[in-house]
């Protein structure tokens, strides 16, 4: 899993069929390395949210679609982070 923040959304009249009905985020990863991903979401996150995001086969089960040619998956919508006991609010 990766933690990253929604900066936008795909859209896209053409695309592949398995893509069909799927929500595409654009998310940035927050780590050094920041590197921007296509994600389909499957919680209903929003531009500037904190997410977590999984990739492979993980995101093709967490969509419920093993036939898909998505490779990310937002599964999660953080609420608050914790690290080095410092508390920080989405």
């Amino acid at each position: 899993m990766t933690i990253c923040q929604v900066i936008g959304h795909v859209w896209a009249t053409k695309k592949e069929e398995s893509l069909a009905g799927l929500k595409l985020m654009v998310v940035r990863e927050m780590d050094e390395r920041g590197r921007t991903l296509v994600a389909a979401d499957a919680v209903g996150a929003g531009i500037g949210e904190r997410v977590l995001v999984v990739s492979g086969s993980t995101a093709r089960r967490a969509m419920g679609r093993d036939n898909t040619c998505a490779d990310c998956a937002i599964v999660g919508i953080i609420d608050s982070l914790e690290v080095d006991r410092e508390a920080k609010q989405a």
